[in-house]
């Protein structure tokens, strides 16, 4: 399956940004699929994961309560709300496909990631 990651900016803290995720290739409903993050000179880390039937989620304590995953099987597209954005969040965000866990060795597709950029 092939991800394209879209949606990142520039914004002001406390704003708000969608993340989209469209999945082309292989069936998208069959993946478990999940959003990542890396800030320069770190490593990637794990945002947010939904399962593909029960859609189960889970977040990054980081990010509880303030972003929603979610995603559209019949559209092939997973989302990320990012509301109250702060400059911590900045980092590349990626999207991949194949697991539900915080561990990044476990996915099996990747995205090409999209830049959020958080203002102070």
């Amino acid at each position: 399956v092939q991800l394209q990651a879209s949606g990142g900016g520039l914004v002001q803290a406390g704003g708000s940004l969608r993340l989209s995720c469209v999945a082309s290739g292989r069936t998208f409903s069959a993946y478990d699929m999940a959003w990542f993050r890396q800030a320069p000179g770190k490593e990637r880390e794990f945002v947010a994961a939904i399962t593909l039937i029960s859609r189960r989620t889970r977040y990054a304590d980081s990010v509880k309560g303030r972003f929603t995953i979610s995603r559209d099987n019949a559209k092939n597209t997973m989302y990320l709300q990012m509301n109250s954005l702060k400059p911590e969040d900045t980092a590349v965000y990626y999207c991949a496909a194949g697991s539900h866990y915080t561990d990044p060795r476990g996915y099996d597709y990747w995205g090409q990631g999209t830049q959020v950029t958080v203002s102070s």
